[in-house]
Order: C-alpha cells, then structure tokens, then sequence
C-alpha cells in the first residue's frame, strides 16, 4: 500500500500477482471459520430467501443505474448480475455494528449467512449472463488467436485513429507490427477486413512480456487516454532502457510529462494537421506554396525550441499558471524569441520571386 503510487508500482503488480489465489483463498476459508452452521440449517428457508431478495433488489438498481448511466444491452446487464452478491465489506460492517451494539448477535449471524451465500452465488450469475443472457446481444465472430507473433519486433499500444494509420505505414513499408488494442468493437472491426490485431490492455506488464516486449526495438504508445500513455511510457522508459519509445501526446503540457519520464521522441496528436492548417491558411491568403511551407518551418523550428526549454522547469502535477518558474520562463523565451521570429518569417513572405 506504501508503495501503490510509487514507481515501483508496476513491478509490485507482477510480483504480487501470483500470491493473488493463494491470498483469496486465505480469505474464504475465514470467511467459512465464521459460518454459524446450526444457524444454517435451522433457518435454511429463511436464509435462501433473503439472499434471493438481495441479489434481485441489486440486479434491479444496478440496471436501473446502468440505463441512465448509458450502458446498453449485454454491458448493462454484466454490471446488474457481476456486482448482485453482497460485498466483503459487509462482514467488516456487521462485526463493527455487532461490537457496536447496533444489531444483535442472531441478526448479525443470519446476515452473515445472507452475506456469505450471495458470494457463493455470484459464480451462478456469471454462468447465467454467459449461457443465457450474452448470446442474445454478441454476434458470433471468429476466434482471436491466443499467443502474439515473438518475431515481431514493433509494438503498436493501441488501435485507432492513430495506432491504426500507423501500422498501415509501416506495413506498407514491409514491417509488420504487433498491435494491441482493448476496444473489442475495433478489433472486430478490423478484422471484418481482413486486418489482424490483438486484444488486451496494452498497460499490463505481464501483457507485454507475452507481445515480446523484451526483444522489441520499438514500442509505439498510440493509446486515447492521457493516464495511460503516461503510464505505459512511465513503465516502458524505467524497465526497458534498451527500448525506443515513440509517444503520442494529447497536448502540449502532456509533452512535458513524457519528457519528465525519460520519452524524447514525442508526437504531438494534432501538432502535425495545425502546421498545416496554418500553410493552407497563408496560400488562401496569396502567398506562394513554398514560401507558405517556409515561414512554418521556421515557426515549427521556433515552437520545437521552445517546447525543449520549457520542459526542463515544468512540474509534473502543478498547472502551469502556479509553476513561477514556468510562467517566468515562457515570458522571458517569448520576449526573446518572438521578435526575431516574427522578422524571420516577415523576411520570407516580402522576399520577391525568383
């Protein structure tokens, strides 16, 4: 727990995840030890009762709250009968409301029954949603395969917008790349043409290390979310130092924090299309193609500058409006520099035609 938010964070995981069964089981068998059988088999009828009365008051206001919440078919109903058992909350709060003198001894005992049966219940619920309920709503489609291509030496987090066009680049250029994704809608979309990616979640160490991370070259972080580019980069940068990783970035402060964890070959997402939003406005307004081309390099060149300079006093987690040494820094590079680009790009647009 010390150690969650640490950057160690993602080695624990890997090293604690197979202690996971073992501890679980720990956990049942004294959630067993505290089972007032006498109680159970007096008052069997009574226990089987309540428990159903919980689970389909739960499953009610689970779906209840996944409609308005906007979970459709399957989904809504994988949320109202995963989550319809009682919680293992529950025997911490009826041990307290007990020692509480909130609720009496036979009470807590038969709600701890109610508690416990609902638990053992719960795998029954997700046989049913399997067997009965997700057929209805899931088109059948073509097994994925299991294991990842080893010999693969690129590894593409995420496959849409950007990861998508990206894997097409490279296969154009006779480079095939491992592509992973955990939209399955995209991945089925995809594969209805014929193109073949990988389903899993891409931030998973251990979901890496099966993609053959250890022998790549290349990692290409495409995923949507900020979180989980910074995470997956965080991770890549400080246990595969070998590794080059190239990052997409949402925006420009999301650069400095790529830039913090080791990342130097950063993309910005919409970096690119505005340079080129700014050429075409110049040609709309008159100016030559190459001298319009000119005059964004220079501003690009400028802007790259920068961007370098600025990152070496951002601090990760404070806006940038409260960092002084950000603030100070942005007026003093803007006053410096601006002028001269201003003239620069001024020079190229009167420059007469050759």
């Amino acid at each position: 727990m010390v150690l969650a938010s640490s950057p160690y964070k993602h080695e624990l995981e890997s090293n604690i995840d197979p202690f996971k069964g073992l501890l679980l089981g720990l956990f049942f068998i004294t959630v067993g030890a505290g089972i007032n059988f006498a109680l159970l088999s007096s008052r069997i009828a009574d226990v089987l009762l309540l428990t159903l009365c919980l689970i389909c008051i739960k499953i009610a206001v689970l779906a209840a709250l996944g409609r308005f919440f906007g979970l459709q078919g399957s989904q809504r109903w994988l949320l109202a009968m995963g989550l319809a058992q009682a919680g293992e909350f529950g025997f911490v709060l009826l041990s307290f409301a007990v020692a509480s003198h909130v609720l009496p001894q036979e009470l807590a005992d038969l709600a701890l029954l109610v508690v416990t049966l609902s638990m053992l219940l719960s795998p029954l619920l997700f046989i049913m949603y399997q067997k009965i309920v997700a057929p209805k709503y899931v088109t059948p489609t073509s097994t994925r395969e299991e294991s990842f291509p080893q010999e693969r030496k690129v590894i593409i987090a995420g496959a849409g917008r950007v990861g998508g066009l990206v894997d097409r680049i490279l296969n154009a250029g006779g480079i095939k790349a491992t592509v992973i994704d955990y939209n399955y809608k995209q991945l089925d979309a995809m594969q209805s043409i014929g193109v073949k990616h990988y389903f899993g979640d891409a931030t998973r160490p251990d979901l890496l290390i099966a993609a053959g991370i250890e022998e790549a070259s290349l990692l290409i972080v495409a995923l949507d979310e900020q979180e989980q580019i910074t995470k997956l980069v965080r991770y890549a940068m400080q246990t595969y130092p070998h590794l080059h990783v190239i990052a997409r970035a949402v925006h420009r402060h999301h650069v400095y924090e790529l830039y913090a964890y080791g990342c130097r070959d950063i993309i910005r997402e919409t970096y690119d299309s505005t340079l080129r939003i700014g050429r075409s406005a110049f040609e709309a307004l008159g100016i030559e193609r190459e001298k319009a081309e000119q005059m964004v390099k220079i501003f690009a060149d400028y802007d790259k500058e920068l961007l370098r300079s600025l990152a070496d006093v951002y601090e990760i987690g404070v806006p940038f409006e409260q960092n002084k040494a950000y603030v100070e820094c942005v007026k003093r590079l803007i006053g410096e520099k601006e002028p001269e680009i201003i003239k620069a790009i001024q020079a190229v647009r009167e420059r007469p035609r050759e």
